[in-house]
């Protein structure tokens, strides 16, 4: 099929040669037109400098997948695209978007027969070789005319039609959620192993590769920590500061919602905004109560 990759950053540039090497057509476009002519040169992707180009080098009915940051960016592009589309055109968001936001872009670009598929999308920089996770949104009969995309983007069973408008980045969301808890877990495990008498015997790289051989905690996670231990042993070289994408607080918000109990999620989210801070002002309130209630002794500020 023939299709455009509108984004080249590190998820829309592999996934663009995914779909080369699979027997697609792909035109390529990107804000800075370089990451475009290397995917042209190396790939032989076809090369767009405007979104007019990739509109005229595209039969019908247009296939057009954005990999944008979700949000605003989205909605700008949708909204440029959506007034040199033509009725039977699909346009695919396979970024990490809040699943409200599909359903009133969906219901924006049905007025003008325009077709709307989200697909969130998970597989990182290895997806190039492993394939990506494709959790598949929008009308059905969409799906269908996609689905040799989506099998060339996909491991074997790696994809799914989840529902109508939303369900896709809905799942995703959900996804990201537990992500968040397992990451969590797994840090707090591995600290507690570097907290005891026994550090000094432990190489984290093994554990790491132990716990990945029939343990029931195994996984894709904890086969990633193996190379992280064996490049910095301790993780010296890196900070603990640890950023969210969205996706966990559009989850959490959810639960709420729903009035579903998700306290795992909802600490590991909390985690990680107390990674981004240092001696803070409820850490400070908490030494001064210490020392208020029980004269206990507390750490004096350098000037």
């Amino acid at each position: 099929m023939k299709l455009a990759m509108i984004g080249l950053g590190r998820m829309g540039m592999n996934m663009a040669r995914r779909l080369l090497r699979g027997g697609h057509q792909v035109v390529a476009y990107n804000r800075s037109p370089e990451k475009s002519r290397q995917l042209a040169d190396e790939d032989g992707a076809m090369v767009a400098l405007s979104l007019q180009e990739v509109v005229d080098q595209l039969p019908a009915p247009r296939i057009v997948w954005l990999m944008l940051p979700a949000g605003a960016l989205v909605d700008q592009h949708i909204s440029q695209f959506s007034e040199i589309l033509n009725e039977g055109d699909i346009l695919i968001d396979g970024g990490n978007t809040f699943y409200k936001d599909d359903i009133r872009r969906a219901a924006e670009l049905q007025e003008k027969r325009i077709g709307y598929v989200d697909v969130g999308t998970s597989g990182g920089i290895w997806g190039l070789t492993e394939g990506y996770c494709l959790m598949i949104g929008g009308e059905k009969k969409s799906f269908d005319l996609l689905e040799p995309i989506f099998k060339t983007l996909a491991p074997a069973e790696g994809y799914l039609y989840c529902g109508p408008s939303g369900a896709g980045h809905f799942v995703k969301m959900v996804h990201n959620g537990i992500e968040y808890g397992l990451m969590q877990a797994y840090g707090e495990g591995f600290e507690i192993l570097e907290a005891s008498p026994y550090r000094d015997h432990f190489d984290y790289q093994e554990i790491a590769h132990l716990l990945n051989q029939g343990s029931v905690v195994r996984s894709w996670l904890l086969e990633l920590l193996e190379p992280a231990f064996g490049k910095d042993p301790r993780l010296t070289d890196i900070q603990g500061f640890v950023e969210d994408s969205g996706e966990g607080r559009w989850t959490l918000q959810q639960a709420i919602e729903t009035n579903v109990p998700a306290e795992v999620i909802a600490l590991s989210l909390m985690r990680r905004f107390r990674s981004r801070q240092e001696n803070t002002f409820t850490d400070r309130v908490l030494a001064a109560l210490r020392r208020e209630f029980g004269g206990h002794a507390v750490k004096t500020s350098t000037p």
